[in-house]
């Protein structure tokens, strides 16, 4: 992180103040608007803002409580202590912490060089950012974004270790940068970054943790962050030597925590990233069939009128025409 922006964030805030002065706990009045431990986004959040950033609150313990908010902390420096739902988490610098609105959080007293950024969201606000990316189905974007919602028994957090990597780390400077700047078109910036951020996030699910017991949730996102890589061409075969499993064992068990078969998730995908291509490029039928990874034309065609009630031909059509009510 930029020497100047660091600087910055590394003041002692009005609240750490009192603090150091003698007072030994949190003031509770800053963050909840009942005698419940739920931290309230009316407290943390200007009216009509989806977004804001604060300092992480130093040299105090942070009793258990929850959010009525998704709640993203970033390591500028030093590292935090957390305890999430029963779990110990060491969030150390460069990397991200996102909390859904389930999570069970308390965190230990930080120093004065553990300097952390709190991002609080409404979950709305991803929805506005991830219309920005790239249309059709996702998986593993939907996976996530259901885990930050507390939806679909997902676990409560997603820690993940990106410290190394450059373009994740230049995206969180640039959200901070941009909120706590007050730019003009901030709301268009800020979700047009957070997009791009889960874009990168998707790239590297190989270092993301979630809750200790959550084997299966892990095992879900290694499987459709797999697709998401490999859905033109990708194996199971290939699949479970990777993440060592025996070949029949891991099918039944995609069914069993997906619903689907691996070929229908990969079907799925393949199709979608296929209407896709219809709806935003000029790409003629067959070169879509053959970049999602279909040789066979007349199964492609099959299957996606399965699937879409219609050609793929008469998809792009029906994509162009314009909407009913739209000016």
């Amino acid at each position: 992180m930029r020497e100047e922006l660091l600087r910055e964030l590394k003041k002692i805030t009005a609240e750490e103040q009192r603090i150091l002065n003698g007072k030994n706990e949190i003031e509770k009045e800053l963050y909840v608007s009942s005698d419940y431990n739920i931290f309230d986004a009316k407290k943390l959040l200007e009216d009509g803002k989806l977004i804001s950033i604060r300092t992480h609150t130093r040299f105090v313990h942070f009793p258990e409580h929850t959010h009525n908010y998704v709640e993203v902390i970033y390591m500028c420096s030093g590292s935090t202590h957390h305890l999430i739902n029963g779990n110990d988490v060491i969030l150390k610098e460069g990397e991200l912490l996102f909390l859904n609105q389930n999570a069970l959080q308390e965190i230990y007293p930080a120093g004065e060089d553990d300097i952390a950024v709190n991002f609080i969201i409404l979950p709305e606000f991803f929805d506005s950012a991830l219309r920005m990316m790239e249309a059709g189905e996702n998986m593993l974007r939907d996976f996530i974004i259901d885990s930050l919602r507390g939806e679909k028994n997902t676990s409560g957090y997603l820690h993940f270790r990106v410290a190394n990597v450059l373009p994740i780390q230049n995206l969180v400077e640039n959200l901070i940068w941009t909120i706590q700047n007050k730019q003009p078109n901030k709301r268009s910036i800020n979700q047009v970054t957070m997009g791009l951020l889960f874009l990168q996030l998707m790239n590297q699910m190989d270092k993301i943790e979630t809750d200790q017991a959550d084997e299966e949730q892990r095992f879900v996102i290694k499987v459709l962050g797999y697709i998401e890589e490999h859905y033109r061409d990708g194996e199971l075969s290939d699949l479970a030597a990777k993440m060592h499993y025996d070949i029949y064992w891991m099918s039944r068990e995609i069914k069993k925590q997906t619903g689907m078969t691996y070929t229908e998730l990969i079907q799925g995908r393949r199709l979608s990233q296929a209407a896709y291509l219809l709806s935003h490029t000029a790409m003629s039928v067959m070169e879509i069939g053959m970049s999602v990874g279909y040789e066979n034309m007349s199964y492609f065609h099959r299957i996606f009128r399965q699937k879409y009630g219609m050609t793929p031909r008469k998809y792009r059509v029906s994509e162009q025409q314009p909407q009913e009510g739209a000016v």
